[in-house]
């Protein structure tokens, strides 16, 4: 993965779609499923980016956390592949460092390609790998004087993107303890010293910590980042999530869709104000005044969709706006019901709404001025 914006992770193959999302499920989803991509548009990881890079202004929290994330992929696939080896047998497997590494290997068990999922077992072998790596530092981590620094920086900033990493099981993308040290490095570098590229708000104590462990210690292991991982989700999910759900899931809008349509709806209501109060003037016939129910049904509609951000009768076609004049089909079951819901409540108002001031102005007694 390439740690630069590399904008909304819609074709990200290292973070694929959950094989199997959860389509029963009867309550709006978690961050942690939204992350994991076990959900459906409009709720799904591409509207979060989406939410994240235009409204809340602080995507690079959420790219830290999948650059984490991908991190430990590839610790993961590189584990993995270390093990199968080991099982195939090795020639210098009579060693005592070599029978040590076997074991450990073995008791880590067969970890998968992905991102952990979050269960008791994948944290236990994430814990256990984790301590594997730190047992076995990499080359290039072991004790580089400081003034290697900046060296390493530059290092890091290229070596992933230049070698295309991904976490595949085809021997062409094999992942070398190096990689993982400089996946470690760039996300240090990129996104926790003080002026980084995209440095991302931490308490002090967190970045110090990652720090020393990563640029003294030698560490690259997942867990060196798990503190920083923990704070930035939690932050995601008290602060943003929130409004995210709200956006996406009880409306189906963007905020400049929205703008517009109060812009719209207030044009239309004063022209059907004026146009009424006109009409009533040149006492106008209630058959030539009925032509006032257009520019007050456009208005009052545009008015109901920027209160409740939501355009009803696109919602109940089935669709969602992920940007200007964009959009997609609802596929999350739950929001969709709740979209249906809020759509025949918002019709209904702007129906009673419309029929009564169109109602008010064609009945009452015109009189020429």
């Amino acid at each position: 993965m390439a740690f630069q914006d590399r904008g909304p992770p819609e074709d990200d193959d290292n973070f694929a779609p959950s094989p199997m999302p959860d389509l029963q499920r009867n309550r709006l989803p978690t961050l942690f499923e939204v992350l994991s991509r076990r959900t459906h548009p409009p709720v799904d990881l591409f509207s979060f980016y989406i939410y994240m890079r235009d409204q809340q202004r602080s995507v690079d929290y959420l790219d830290f956390w999948l650059d984490v994330a991908q991190h430990m992929s590839l610790c993961r696939h590189y584990v993995r592949e270390l093990r199968r080896s080991v099982l195939v047998g090795t020639p210098d497997l009579e060693k005592e460092e070599s029978r040590r590494s076997s074991r450990v290997l073995e008791a880590i068990g067969d970890i998968g390609a992905g991102p952990s999922m979050g269960t008791d077992k994948e944290r236990e072998q994430n814990a256990q790998m984790s301590a594997y790596l730190r047992d076995q530092p990499a080359p290039s981590a072991l004790f580089d004087s400081p003034q290697g620094s900046q060296e390493r920086r530059a290092r890091a900033s290229t070596q992933l993107s230049s070698q295309g990493i991904t976490d595949s099981n085809s021997p062409a993308h094999a992942v070398a303890r190096e990689d993982i040290r400089a996946s470690a490095e760039k996300i240090l570098y990129t996104f926790l010293l003080p002026g980084s590229e995209r440095e991302i708000t931490l308490p002090g104590s967190i970045t110090t910590d990652i720090t020393t462990a990563i640029e003294q210690e030698g560490r690259d292991d997942p867990e060196v980042f798990d503190v920083a991982k923990d704070y930035v989700f939690q932050a995601m999910e008290r602060d943003a999530f929130p409004g995210f759900l709200r956006a996406r899931a009880l409306g189906n809008l963007i905020p400049p869709t929205i703008i517009a349509r109060l812009i719209v709806g207030l044009i239309s209501m004063f022209g059907g104000f004026w146009t009424a109060f006109i009409l009533i003037f040149l006492n106008a016939s209630r058959g030539t005044r009925c032509w006032e129910i257009l520019p007050f049904t456009i208005g009052v509609y545009c008015l109901a969709s920027y209160q409740y951000s939501l355009d009803p009768i696109m919602a109940l076609l089935g669709l969602t706006e992920y940007t200007p004049f964009s959009f997609v089909r609802i596929r999350e079951p739950y929001v969709r019901k709740l979209l249906v819901k809020r759509s025949i409540t918002v019709l209904a108002v702007t129906i009673l709404v419309d029929a009564g001031i169109s109602l008010l102005f064609i009945l009452v007694p015109g009189k020429r001025l």
